[in-house]
């Protein structure tokens, strides 16, 4: 079990801001575990009492409404952090967490962490700053939710992930998301997004091989997200 202050991910996330000995402590009281493809981390009603970092793999956040529907709210990758509001509040997370690949994951408890937000003032604007725009993101979803056509949000869509995740070398983004995954992100039934990637490969805005798909034509693409 690798140690806190000797970890690479911490860098990506709020945990830079600790000493080496807050970080000495923190090692000693986190578990580490491997959650499995398909696999929830955590579900909606459950109590999380602190943090998880995600040390690989990529995760889907998600909300299921009174109709069953599964609308996928956000996509947490490597050096992430997830649960920061349960520091905060003692309410019981209202999201599912679903390992999308393999994940590795380390859970910090929160009577730990609460010592840190108390007494390391950068480590708390941090963790208010990430949780800000956590709330940004969710206006934002609301807004394109209502305003968006589901054209719209597929190409919106597309460009975040290449941005988000990057590229293979192939050239394909570096996420496999499953075509009910993609519909779950732009809220639409996964026929409705079959065919909409089919009309976007036709048109020559992307390629599709299987689960990967590549974007070729990211000027079209925004376009289309703009509504133009």
């Amino acid at each position: 079990m690798s140690k806190c202050e000797q970890c690479i991910v911490r860098q990506f996330n709020s945990l830079k801001h600790l000493s080496k000995d807050e970080l000495i402590r923190m090692s000693a009281c986190k578990t580490s575990k491997i959650i499995k493809k398909g696999e929830p981390l955590f579900l909606e009603g459950e109590h999380l009492n602190g943090v998880f970092c995600i040390k690989d793999g990529i995760c889907k956040v998600s909300k299921i409404s009174d109709n069953g529907k599964n609308q996928i709210v956000n996509l947490i990758k490597k050096g992430d952090l997830i649960g920061e509001r349960s520091l905060i509040s003692e309410e019981v997370s209202n999201l599912n967490a679903v390992a999308l690949d393999d994940l590795e994951v380390c859970f910090i408890p929160k009577s730990e962490i609460i010592r840190d937000l108390e007494k390391n003032q950068n480590f708390t604007m941090d963790v208010l700053k990430n949780m800000a725009n956590s709330l940004k993101n969710a206006d934002n979803l609301i807004v394109d939710m209502a305003q968006k056509s589901v054209k719209q949000r597929l190409a919106e869509t597309l460009l975040k992930l290449q941005t988000k995740f990057g590229t293979t070398d192939e050239g394909y983004l570096d996420i496999h998301l499953s075509r009910e995954d993609i519909g779950n992100i732009i809220g639409t039934a996964t026929e409705s997004a079959i065919r909409l990637l089919s009309e976007f490969k036709k048109k020559g805005f992307i390629e599709i091989k299987g689960k990967n798909i590549s974007v070729i034509n990211e000027t079209e693409l925004h376009k289309v997200s703009s509504g133009f």
